[in-house]
């Protein structure tokens, strides 16, 4: 009895440590840690409200972020569209000055503003790493973009080779095909109306670059290509509305509604891309498999990084698994790029008809009436600003975050293990002091002696990132971009309809909320 009553005695001990260690660890996490980040914060000079228990300012950044959708902008020659896009964040920024932090739950994450410190965050990759403080973003799409060191490292050399301009030039015929394809869908319906047409353009552009993708990642436009589509689509939605509220540990694994479907699209889109990745590498020992879309030069790319270290090739080459996030990452971020940065051109195009004009003017010189082909876009000089100074004003993404993994300077400041640094790319891109005091207006001849001349060689453009992380498919984009728009300018003009409502959204990526009604008229 008595060794009865001893193991009882010391099972009860044991579960009540277990319970203390718990409570304090919870403790820790939803209080002591960030009232300690805070004061370290504070002692340095930056600013922000004051930490909320568990909530941090996500309540607040929730109910104005609701309350900037429920009313349009005014659509004028201003674009400062931070209050409607990010307006917890603006607000900051003009309350506490651009040294200031807001509270993503129990995390500080500090505003980094100044060109010096961008450059620094983006080149220390190793220091400043990506966060993910909510697991559920993961099943929108993973891949390079969420990858660090040696994982990072292989991932860009197998895929570096599927975006060299020589691979680019091999898709101008499938983007051709996308591009043709829309343009007689859109003149039909001029032709049915007689010489003009209202047409919401933003549905056209989200499914010709999503044709374009599946054309140009998988070698033919399929019912999968579109299916993928429609579920990232889906999944984009879900995963807004969870990077809206505080991620608790372990949440991700309760059956509840938004979890049992993000689970079910995820696993429905890896069950496509698997059946099409199995297809095409038993097409590729057939030899008989095209190696000119991005599949194919992903494949064949990573089979050399195996045959190139055949003694240890165990680190080397991609798994199915490997391939299949990449193929998502491909499809959702080749899509939604191209697609925002093409509907908010239009729309300032429309807004603005002088630089309409003087981009047709040189589409028309570069090409006259034959197809846009690869060379012929390297000489638009005026698309390119214009393209430039779009994404300047609307960029697809409107901030970057970064995590700091351990004690770390940063410029003046030494920011503690467990802080996040944010990289708000729409606020920079407005920035008075950096841009002027036209940095709201419309004016693409900022960039006409380039990138470096219109930034003074400070990073304060960066659409894409920058460092070595930049994004890899940015010239895939461009090269996109550029010859979607030389096509549509070549078949039409257009303006803006009366029933245009401007509400710039942050879906994920920066999308107009009531679409973009515009006036087609055959040329």
């Amino acid at each position: 009895m008595e060794v009865t009553v001893a193991s009882w005695v010391a099972l009860s001990l044991v579960f009540v440590s277990i319970i203390v260690r718990w409570a304090w660890n919870i403790l820790d996490w939803v209080w002591l840690k960030p009232k300690k980040l805070e004061r370290c914060l504070r002692e340095q000079g930056l600013k922000g409200n004051s930490y909320k228990l568990l909530n941090g300012d996500m309540k607040e950044n929730s109910i104005m972020l609701n309350q900037a959708k429920s009313k349009p902008m005014n659509l004028s020659t201003s674009h400062d569209i931070a209050p409607q896009v990010d307006p917890f964040v603006d607000q900051t920024v003009k309350t506490y000055g651009k040294n200031s932090f807001v509270w993503i739950g129990p995390i500080p994450r500090v505003n980094v503003m100044n060109p010096e410190d961008l450059r620094d965050v983006f080149t220390r990759k190793d220091d400043f790493c990506k966060p993910v403080s909510n697991p559920l973003l993961m099943l929108l799409a993973k891949g390079l973009v969420f990858y660090e060191g040696d994982k990072w490292a292989k991932h860009r050399r197998i895929i570096n080779p599927a975006f060299h301009f020589e691979k680019l030039k091999l898709m101008i015929p499938a983007f051709h095909q996308s591009f043709d394809e829309m343009i007689k869908d859109w003149e039909s319906s001029v032709s049915k109306e007689g010489s003009s047409a209202e047409l919401d353009v933003w549905p056209s552009l989200e499914n010709m670059t999503a044709d374009a993708i599946s054309r140009t990642a998988f070698g033919s436009s399929s019912k999968e290509g579109r299916k993928i589509f429609e579920l990232l689509r889906e999944q984009a939605v879900h995963v807004t509305k969870a990077t809206q509220s505080i991620y608790i540990p372990g949440w991700r694994f309760l059956p509840t509604k938004m979890n049992r479907r993000m689970n079910e699209i995820n696993k429905e889109i890896k069950g496509i891309l698997k059946g099409i990745i199995e297809n095409r590498e038993r097409a590729m020992k057939a030899g008989d498999a095209t190696k000119d879309d991005l599949l194919g030069a992903l494949l064949e790319s990573s089979l050399k990084d195996i045959q190139g270290h055949r003694k240890n090739n165990k680190n080397f080459g991609m798994s199915i698994n490997d391939v299949i996030e990449e193929c998502k990452l491909f499809y959702f971020a080749g899509q939604e790029t191209t697609s925002v940065l093409l509907v908010w051109t239009m729309v300032l195009l429309s807004q603005n008809q002088e630089w309409q004009d003087r981009a047709r003017e040189e589409v028309l010189q570069v090409f006259g009436s034959n197809k846009p082909d690869f060379n012929g876009l390297t000489h638009l000089k005026v698309v390119t600003m214009i393209l430039h100074e779009v994404l300047r004003l609307y960029p697809a993404v409107v901030e970057l975050n970064r995590t700091i993994p351990m004690k770390t300077q940063l410029g003046k400041y030494s920011l503690p293990a467990g802080v996040e640094v944010r990289l708000p790319t729409l606020l920079i891109h407005h920035d008075k002091e950096l841009w002027g005091d036209d940095a709201d207006e419309f004016k693409p001849d900022r960039f006409s002696e380039g990138v470096s001349q219109a930034t003074k060689s400070q990073l304060s453009f960066f659409p894409f990132g920058a460092g070595p992380r930049i994004c890899i498919g940015q010239n895939f984009a461009m090269t996109e971009a550029k010859l979607a728009l030389a096509l549509i300018l070549q078949h039409f003009t257009f303006e803006l309809s009366p029933s245009y409502t401007h509400a710039p959204s942050n879906l994920i990526t920066l999308q107009p909320q009531y679409g973009a009604p515009i006036i087609l008229h055959r040329r």
